[in-house]
């Protein structure tokens, strides 16, 4: 993210518009870490649902059908464009689905009112005062009751990032390393101070289990289209996108290139399949 640009600019630019366009994409990429998410929550019949981060709603959606009627989802995001996606996919469900909502909001500061569970995928690290925004979560759980989300282990560990960003890498000026603890997909690759947070945050009882799956950054009638596809989703949609998005038109070719070579040693049988590294957290 650029220099000087906040959170809530950043995801109503052209970032945003870019996800809801592609959050078909992204939605197939991270199914089998939304399926262990929904199979750790463990959400009921008529329970209520807050939904942190819940971008297009795919996440809200799924928490829906498992509350059936009886429930309620609430889904809570910074960005309008990915939000306006949500409500139009929300409208297509079949009558006698939950209640549900979704609304623009920073969970940080906001009160949406009173939840049974809160869940997130990968909606949690972008806060700007993460001990602020899980107090206030804690608030907004009834007593008893808990969160499940999904964070990012280390870079180093996720292949589907580490892969093209250091193929784009050595094409680039020394790219500066990340503050710590800023907001950014990899702000708790540490699960010691995340742990520690949580229950500074008023959360008696934390698990943070590590969670591995292989995802299909990218798949095609032919290894070939696969590799496009998946040369796309890591150029324009993953988090080392920010490398190249305003990098010249040479250096973007040369880039891409790049990307390709590394993802074509992933390619088989139509698919690009990577690691991914992730915290499985539960707190109540």
């Amino acid at each position: 993210m650029a220099d000087g640009i906040t959170q809530a600019e950043y995801w109503n630019g052209e970032v945003g518009t870019r996800w809801a366009r592609n959050q078909a994409v992204l939605d197939a990429m991270f199914v089998p870490l939304t399926e262990a998410l929904f199979a750790r929550a463990g959400l009921a019949p008529g329970d209520t649902v807050l939904d942190i981060g819940c971008g297009a709603g795919a996440t809200t959606l799924e928490a829906a059908r498992r509350v059936g009627p009886a429930g309620s989802v609430t889904g809570a995001d910074i960005s309008a464009p990915l939000l306006a996606v949500g409500r139009e996919r929300a409208e297509a469900e079949p009558p006698g689905s939950a209640s549900l909502r979704f609304v623009e909001a920073d969970v940080e500061t906001a009160d949406l009112g009173r939840f049974d569970h809160v869940v997130s995928r990968f909606g949690v690290m972008f806060f700007a005062d993460s001990a602020r925004a899980f107090a206030n979560v804690r608030r907004m759980l009834r007593p008893g009751d808990r969160m499940t989300f999904l964070c990012w282990r280390p870079l180093a560990e996720n292949l589907w990032v580490g892969v093209p960003r250091d193929a784009v890498l050595p094409l680039l000026p020394e790219v500066p390393p990340p503050q710590p603890d800023t907001p950014g997909p990899f702000r708790f690759a540490d699960a010691d101070p995340l742990v520690a947070l949580l229950r500074g945050a008023g959360f008696d009882a934390v698990t943070c289990d590590a969670l591995d799956r292989d995802i299909v950054l990218g798949q095609g009638e032919t290894d070939a289209a696969a590799v496009a596809a998946a040369t796309h989703v890591a150029l324009n949609l993953g988090p080392s996108s920010h490398l190249v998005r305003e990098a010249a038109p040479d250096l973007r070719v040369r880039a891409e290139a790049a990307v390709a070579e590394a993802l074509r040693r992933h390619a088989a049988g139509g698919a690009v399949r990577l690691r991914a590294a992730c915290w499985l957290v539960q707190a109540g």
